[in-house]
């Protein structure tokens, strides 16, 4: 009966240290300045530029005579990745090319791949 009741007390007294350490923990997150709603806001900042940026990619493509009507540009964070289909291995070639000229791109992956007739 003395060993049950040892264990009730030994099990009171973890629980007790676990929801402590869990609101210290909580507190901390707080304390430092990082709240739930500062990542949306880093967010929506992040995916602005990404737009930005994918749409002055497809507008050097555009003006450096690619056929863009095929080809997807997405943008993450610099890195940009060419999806789609060209009308030749040249056309892909070239996208590849402009799209490493355009300012804020840090990296392209080139996925287009030639139209099959």
């Amino acid at each position: 009966m003395k060993s049950v009741d040892f264990l009730k007390a030994v099990g009171g007294v973890v629980a007790m240290v676990v929801a402590c350490h869990t609101y210290a923990q909580a507190s901390d997150s707080t304390a430092t300045g990082t709240t739930a709603t500062a990542p949306a806001a880093n967010s929506k900042a992040a995916k602005k530029e990404n737009r930005t940026l994918g749409k002055k990619v497809r507008s050097a493509l555009t003006k450096g005579g690619v056929d863009v009507s095929k080809v997807n540009v997405r943008a993450h964070g610099g890195a940009i990745s060419l999806t789609g289909t060209a009308p030749d291995n040249d056309q892909i070639q070239k996208a590849g090319e402009i799209a490493k000229g355009v300012e804020g791109v840090t990296s392209v992956s080139n996925k287009i791949n030639v139209k099959q007739q």
